[in-house]
């Protein structure tokens, strides 16, 4: 089994590509109106209109309400990363520190408010964490 997406509902899919595209420099695809997808080496964020939530379960899946889940992006220079994204005017919740596990880190959030981290291994154990798997080179 390979995870390889995750999906944000939205009831604005344009607002919400234009962010991703912007933060990840990756220009998202768009099968239909309702969806997009930005497409990494290593996984795909999706995003979908709150109209296709019907086809799921109606009522499954509700925008800007999530508070439990945090989507990361490992980034060669988090510092670069923070100064390129402040001087475009993001929502920051924090600016980067050392975390306890290891990795320097910083948060935002997207236009529907889901958190968002982008961090670099920083610690030897951390960068030994990372070493071997398959999206570590960048």
């Amino acid at each position: 089994m390979n995870f390889v997406s995750t999906r944000f509902v939205t009831d604005d899919v344009d607002g919400m590509a234009a962010f991703y595209e912007q933060l990840t420099g990756i220009a998202a695809s768009r099968p239909a109106p309702v969806f997009a997808e930005l497409i990494t080496p290593t996984a795909t964020l999706a995003i979908g209109s709150t109209s296709t939530v019907p086809v799921f379960a109606p009522g499954a899946a509700e925008p800007a309400a999530n508070r439990s889940a945090i989507i990361e992006f490992l980034v060669d220079d988090v510092d670069a990363e923070f100064r390129r994204l402040d001087a475009l005017g993001l929502d920051f919740v924090t600016e980067p520190a050392l975390m306890p596990w290891g990795n320097r880190a910083f948060f935002l959030r997207d236009p529907d408010g889901n958190l968002i981290g982008l961090f670099t291994p920083s610690t030897p154990a951390a960068i030994e964490r990372f070493a071997d798997r398959p999206y570590a080179a960048g």
